[in-house]
């Protein structure tokens, strides 16, 4: 006869680099009552969700169980991957989930499919709200650059100045008196630059003669 099982709470937190620190998301998973061997952590943030601790925790949950988290955040490194992982244990796994940190995102609050559907529109109001301010930034962005560019600001690198003996180099290079690795190291020339400047040689020499003849 199968042993019936009263239903869990658990805890998860996790940190994206080594460098940071797991205390704050502990103190508050043990202020919500869980205790330690009910909390899994992942130090380091792993290739699509790849996460030891977190696959450990998967295994663990049953239907009915509760997973507290500090933040929504916890579950993905954007919406997608967290509105992914929401759908996977509230839709698929029957398990509760209660965001410490946004408490309208608790499934255990209202009756069943209630909760599970409040917290689903929450859920996909956040991240239409996230994209939409993504979009916005990227448009200001792009308005800003579009403004300083009227207003002759440029961007990127400036350009490098060529020596006043470049023709000379381009002649040496052309006639095999020296390679363009060897006038990129001597004279500071990016060697990609001196690609381009022989495979323009023709306009190069034009260039020359009419500064010659003025």
């Amino acid at each position: 006869m199968k042993q019936f099982r009263q239903p869990k709470t658990f805890g998860y937190a996790r940190v994206s680099t080594t460098g940071q620190n797991l205390a704050r998301q502990l103190v508050a998973l043990h202020e919500a009552g869980i205790p330690d061997a009910d909390i899994f952590t992942d130090q380091k943030s792993g290739k699509d969700f790849d996460r030891p601790a977190w696959k450990r925790l998967l295994r663990k949950l049953r239907p009915g169980d509760l997973l507290v988290v500090t933040s929504l955040d916890r579950f993905g490194r954007n919406y997608a991957e967290m509105t992914a992982v929401w759908s996977e244990l509230v839709r698929t796994r029957n398990v509760h989930i209660r965001v410490l940190d946004m408490p309208i995102l608790d499934t255990t609050v209202g009756q069943g499919l209630t909760a599970a559907f409040i917290g689903d529109l929450v859920l996909r109001v956040l991240s239409y709200v996230a994209e939409t301010e993504r979009a916005h930034i990227r448009q200001r962005q792009k308005e800003g650059i579009a403004a300083a560019k009227a207003r002759g600001v440029k961007f990127g690198r400036p350009a490098k100045k060529l020596p006043n003996n470049i023709f000379v180099i381009l002649e040496q290079i052309s006639a095999n008196r020296i390679s363009i690795r060897a006038a990129s190291r001597t004279y500071d020339i990016p060697k990609t630059t001196l690609w381009r400047l022989v495979k323009e040689a023709p306009q190069n020499a034009v260039a020359r003669s009419s500064q010659s003849i003025s």
